[in-house]
């Protein structure tokens, strides 16, 4: 009766322990305090068990009966934390696979050893001087026990080895984010000299011909600065504001056009509009446009349309196309490039853009939609 009532007790453990290792293990230092909460919990549960044995029948608790029962946990509990906190960190963690194997071995051995000594003399007294013919023989319990410590060490790895799991991928992740920041960060950095580039010969063509005009585009200039030195270090700014910048470069680009050039748009996007967007990652579109999009002496046209819809934002432009000769320097070349990047690193899988020129090649059109989260 009694080796059937340990045998229960084995298996209930082993029930316990196959719960407590598949309980999730936050590794984040601020729920620290929720994985030491688990480990008491699941241990409280562990060692409550004996009571489940022990025949009260309203009688005060007896004591001695549960500390006879608690050999069992005890002995898996010493198992646990010997390699949770020492011989899995120290040896398995460390490619020292031998000594690992060799040290559970010989505390298998030991633990094994002292729990069926430990169960012999606090039983003796309820084990019958004449064993029932069917009682397996002791070494089956010594083996029963063995195998216990085997799955709790198994056990140990396991949680352990999902918490390594997590920090390794915590940690993975943060690489990625600080990669994916530096990367912005320096995109940004090549952004702005490139916009103010092509600003700048802008104001360098008007000076040549009506000064007023080129005063005037400073002034414009100076607003748009304060859009790029300070928005443009934000991760996101309102669609609103971005909107209003877009605005304000379109009819400083206008300044220098020539009465053969049309410009057309139709920003169906209201200023206080809160959307969040990458600050300029639509600049280098519209710069493109201005830039293959007039001729100095053919008739020339650029249409830019901006709207919101269905939880996306859409960037349609199409212009005249009259692209540059090899020889021509302005502008640094790296715009669509650098459009690209950013909309991989800040919108992967979450936008699509279609650019090509026509098969007449006389008109060249962008279609970006970005979706929202």
């Amino acid at each position: 009766m009694i080796r059937m009532e340990l045998i229960t007790y084995h298996y209930s453990l082993i029930t316990n322990f196959t719960i407590f290792a598949n309980m999730k293990q936050p590794t984040n230092s601020r729920v620290r305090f929720a994985v030491v909460l688990t480990h008491i919990i699941g241990w409280g549960i562990i060692f409550g068990f004996p009571f489940f044995f022990i025949n009260r029948g309203g009688e005060p608790i007896d004591w001695i009966g549960y500390i006879r029962r608690s050999g069992v946990p005890l002995s898996f509990c010493i198992v646990f934390y010997l390699n949770y906190f020492i011989f899995i960190p120290r040896y398995l963690f460390n490619e020292r696979v031998q000594k690992f194997l060799l040290l559970n071995l010989t505390l298998i051995v030991l633990m094994s050893g002292g729990l069926h000594l430990w169960q012999t003399i606090m039983f003796v007294n309820d084990i019958p001087k004449t064993p029932h013919k069917n009682m397996p023989p002791g070494w089956i319990f010594f083996v029963r026990d063995m195998f216990s410590m085997v799955l709790t060490i198994s056990l140990a790895a396991a949680i352990k080895m999902s918490i390594r799991w997590g920090q390794i991928e915590a940690a993975r992740r943060e690489a990625e984010r600080s990669r994916t920041e530096a990367e912005l960060k320096n995109l940004r950095n090549q952004l702005n000299p490139h916009f103010l580039l092509n600003t700048l010969n802008n104001i360098y063509a008007l000076i040549a011909f009506d000064t007023d005009k080129a005063q005037q585009a400073v002034q414009e200039l100076s607003r748009l600065l304060r859009h790029v030195l300070y928005d443009n270090q934000q991760t996101f700014v309102s669609l609103g504001k971005e909107m209003d910048f877009i605005r304000n470069y379109i009819e400083l680009m206008r300044i220098r056009l020539s009465s053969n050039v049309v410009v057309e748009t139709n920003i169906d996007i209201s200023p206080d509009n809160r959307t969040e967007i990458a600050p300029l990652i639509f600049i280098s579109l519209i710069e493109n446009a201005f830039k293959h999009g007039i001729s100095p002496t053919e008739p020339s046209f650029i249409r830019i349309a901006f709207s919101e819809s269905n939880g996306e934002v859409r960037c349609e432009i199409t212009n005249s196309y009259h692209p540059k000769a090899e020889t021509d320097k302005s502008g640094s070349g790296i715009g669509l490039e650098q459009v690209s990047k950013r909309l991989e690193l800040i919108y992967p899988g979450r936008y699509q853009w279609q650019h090509e020129v026509s098969k007449d090649k006389k008109e060249y059109s962008s279609r970006l939609v970005i979706r929202e989260e």
